[in-house]
């Protein structure tokens, strides 16, 4: 992925916006894929979890590899 509004980070932040989490798992970021995807789980029981799927969305999306 080349980075900022690539196609696969609008890929990635299409997977996110179904599953927090998922996008940077198709980025190859395991550790911050497993914790966005826990804490989301963690929070929507408290119901807000919505902000951590936003942020999660976002990450995916602006994502540059170094």
């Amino acid at each position: 992925m080349s980075g900022k509004g690539s196609t696969g980070n609008v890929i990635a932040a299409l997977c996110s916006f179904f599953i927090p989490g998922l996008g940077q798992l198709v980025q190859g970021r395991w550790i911050k894929a497993a914790f966005m995807f826990v804490l989301g789980a963690v929070l929507w029981y408290f119901l807000l979890g919505w902000i951590v799927h936003l942020w999660s969305i976002v990450d995916a999306a602006v994502y540059k590899p170094d």
